[in-house]
């Protein structure tokens, strides 16, 4: 499988929104419950969101195969914030993921960004850890659902870089 990352595109947009609930819906669902996934999904509802986030500076990068259609991306802000990292449930295993944080970590070296953070799911969790981020602590929170707050959790976790 060849495999290839590449900054996003306007036409990319429903894609990524297709990968991030599928996500969310699928893999997401095998650490969280019915309602904290229905939450995490209502929060990533709108395709424009993708073009609105690289229009303000952002960088989205996007892993293709062959027929150059996204199987994953993320998302990094110029302050080093790992916003989103995201696979396709039908592509999840391949490296996917650690080849989008490599880029981005790449990228952060360009832009002399020294710190990338995130806050990482239950199931992004070791993807980041084997990319060399450190788990700092976990976050229990609450955020809007479809009935009102449902209570959730990630993990906010850094690397240093450059």
């Amino acid at each position: 499988m060849t495999v290839r990352i590449r900054d996003f595109r306007d036409e990319d947009a429903d894609d990524l929104y297709r990968i991030t609930q599928a996500a969310i819906q699928r893999i997401g669902a095998q650490a969280y419950d019915a309602e904290q996934t229905a939450a995490w999904a209502a929060g990533h509802m709108n395709v424009q969101r993708f073009r609105e986030r690289a229009a303000s500076g952002a960088v989205i990068l996007v892993a293709v195969c062959k027929d150059d259609r996204p199987r994953a991306y993320t998302l990094l802000e110029p302050d080093g914030h790992l916003d989103q990292l995201y696979t396709h449930p039908g592509w999840t295993g391949q490296g996917l993921a650690l080849r989008l944080l490599a880029a981005a970590e790449d990228l952060a070296k360009k832009w002399q960004i020294r710190l990338l953070y995130t806050e990482a799911s239950e199931l992004a969790h070791p993807v980041f850890l084997r990319a060399g981020y450190e788990l700092k602590h976990r976050r229990d929170f609450t955020i809007e659902g479809p009935s009102g707050p449902v209570p959730i959790y990630n993990y906010a976790m850094e690397k240093h870089v450059g």
